[in-house]
């Protein structure tokens, strides 16, 4: 008969625990004594992205994939009673991480999960082991002209330009994320089960305001980047970056930049967009496992 732990070590287990009053789902595998790996996803997707990833490596790690409110299976409370805000999501999850009783982490970001789990790094430098960057920003060099209208909306915070950036919650611009970049070649390895998933959590009544406050308070993390860039400097995490070079969203300068304050950073730069772990699911997994292979995170 197969134990409950050896059983959870191979299997991904679909949880939720109620934090300040907000049901919050996350998946878990993996041995809990093993080194954690926290998976943070991105706009508009959840923790669904790290679907296949979870059961890649759950043979070595222990895994934790939250889903931030309003995203996932997580609840989405009305705006009113909840703030949409990235201080919010990365208090979240540290109060997660707190209950789960992980102690020393490795974030892996990706697009919203970098300013999460770099506010994470920022408040416990001590506590990450490593950071794994998948299309995961910090640098002003990782934005370009995909930003120019919600930089407007920034500027003004006006109705006008909160609708002109509307489009980005409709099914054309979340299959577009994940198909821009990807070369021709690479198309069939996208599951359209990918982008439906997202448009159909994102059509529920409301969702698209609290995906367009989030676009508004992106605007705070930009502020943030110069601490984050120092803190890497001071702390020295080991960092491995692992890139759709074609990405439109968060460009390939963004990754390259991390060279700057970490000479060390192990940096990938692969062929697709985006969503490079729809594509390159293999090479990530390879290189994430020689990438802490080489740490003693013991």
């Amino acid at each position: 008969m197969t134990s409950e732990s050896s059983f959870s070590s191979f299997n991904t287990l679909h949880k939720t625990i109620e934090i300040d009053g907000i049901d919050i789902f996350y998946r878990e595998a993996g041995p809990k004594d093993a080194t954690s790996i926290l998976l943070l996803h991105g706009f508009p997707t959840s923790s669904h992205m790290f679907r296949n990833l979870i059961p890649a490596l759950s043979d070595k790690f222990h895994l934790v994939a939250p889903d931030y409110p309003g995203f996932g299976h997580s609840d989405m409370p009305a705006r009113d009673q909840f703030a949409y805000t990235f201080d919010n999501y990365a208090n979240l999850v540290d109060q997660l991480l707190d209950r789960l009783g992980v102690k020393k982490f490795v974030p892996y970001v990706f697009d919203y999960g970098a300013p999460v789990g770099f506010r994470l790094f920022n408040k416990y430098p001590e506590r990450v082991a490593a950071i794994i960057s998948q299309n995961g920003n910090a640098y002003n060099e990782g934005i370009a002209g995909f930003w120019d209208p919600i930089k407007a909306y920034w500027e003004s915070g006006a109705e006008n330009e909160r609708e002109a950036i509307r489009w980005l919650t409709t099914i054309k611009a979340t299959k577009w994320q994940y198909e821009n970049g990807v070369p021709n070649e690479r198309l069939q390895f996208l599951s359209p089960d990918g982008w439906q998933h997202d448009q159909s959590l994102m059509d529920r009544e409301g969702n698209a305001e609290i995906q367009l406050d989030l676009f508004y308070d992106y605007r705070t993390n930009i502020p943030l980047y110069p601490r984050w860039q120092e803190a890497f400097r001071q702390y020295k995490p080991p960092m491995l970056v692992a890139w759709g070079k074609n990405d439109e969203i968060f460009v390939a300068p963004g990754a390259e930049s991390f060279k700057r304050d970490l000479p060390d950073a192990e940096i990938h730069l692969l062929d697709t967009g985006h969503f490079a772990l729809e594509t390159h699911g293999g090479d990530i997994v390879a290189l994430i496992k020689n990438f802490l292979a080489k740490l003693d995170l013991k």
